[in-house]
């Protein structure tokens, strides 16, 4: 009973294999009007800074030489310009590739011939800018097209489309929140505590004294302080003084209770004793 579901997994695996490697990822395929088989791979998601792209082809004309380039789509019946790299006859910038079996006298040598079939295999050099086009914004092909001793003739024409990845949008940073400042006296700069609300009239703290009256004026200046720093001294006179009450009545507590329970151990100490 083992046997048949092991049986089933392996030809499922093998059957995906095979599909994988047929169709490699992320490849293009055109076809032209004379049964040409143009394959180009990556043609999606391609890098912005630029990419190899490997290019086959099949079942074109031996007697007619063509370029192979990454160009700008014009449409159906128009050829595909311009073209990264332009006329480039030797090849050697990677962006177009001149393929013919049967070229003028200056190119032999320079031209690369058909394969069996009317095949070949080049690679190309793709980025998304061909002069002052953006191929993120138009549309750009891996293209064949008849090269510069058949310029009209539009009957080796096949497309492939590229498309470049997304752009990466930059990181956002929000700025720290500031905090809030004042000007005091000479035009420095220095932070404002936050304001006490009044518990009596209008102005006087806790107490029933204005805060001028409780501020003590800073040393060596020969004069009263800033009624902001007025504020500030007085805050911290309040709380010193209710420091040192709160001490007093803890004094005051625990003094007489420890009295207590020492007179109330003398008391049993005695007991015991005459008891005894």
């Amino acid at each position: 009973m083992r046997a048949l579901p092991r049986a089933i997994l392996t030809a499922t695996a093998i059957t995906v294999s095979i599909g994988l490697g047929s169709t490699p990822a992320h490849a293009g395929t055109g076809r032209g009007t004379a049964g040409q088989t143009l394959t180009a791979t990556p043609t999606s998601g391609v890098s912005r800074t630029g990419a190899t792209v490997t290019v086959t082809g099949s079942g074109y004309d031996v007697t007619k030489g063509i370029y192979v380039a990454f160009c700008v789509d014009n449409g159906v019946g128009v050829a595909p310009s311009p073209c990264g790299g332009g006329i480039d006859t030797t090849g050697s910038t990677g962006a177009s590739h001149w393929i013919s079996s049967d070229p003028p006298s200056y190119g032999e040598g320079l031209a690369v011939p058909y394969g069996p079939g009317g095949s070949f295999r080049v690679t190309l050099t793709v980025n998304p800018r061909i002069g002052d086009v953006d191929c993120t914004v138009r549309r750009c092909v891996v293209a064949s097209r008849a090269d510069h001793t058949r310029t009209a003739d539009r009957s080796q024409d096949v497309r492939v489309p590229v498309t470049f990845a997304a752009a990466t949008p930059a990181p956002t940073r929000t700025p720290p929140a500031a905090a809030p400042a004042t000007t005091g006296a000479g035009g420095a700069a220095r932070t404002t505590p936050p304001a006490v609300a009044p518990t009596g009239a209008a102005g006087t703290p806790t107490g029933g004294a204005p805060a001028a009256a409780t501020a003590a004026a800073p040393a060596g200046t020969g004069g009263p302080a800033a009624p902001a720093d007025a504020g500030d001294q007085a805050q911290v006179t309040r709380v010193s003084a209710a420091a040192d009450t709160g001490r007093w009545w803890l004094v005051a507590l625990v003094v007489p209770l420890l009295g207590m329970a020492l007179l109330a151990g003398l008391r049993r100490r005695r007991r015991r004793r005459a008891t005894s």
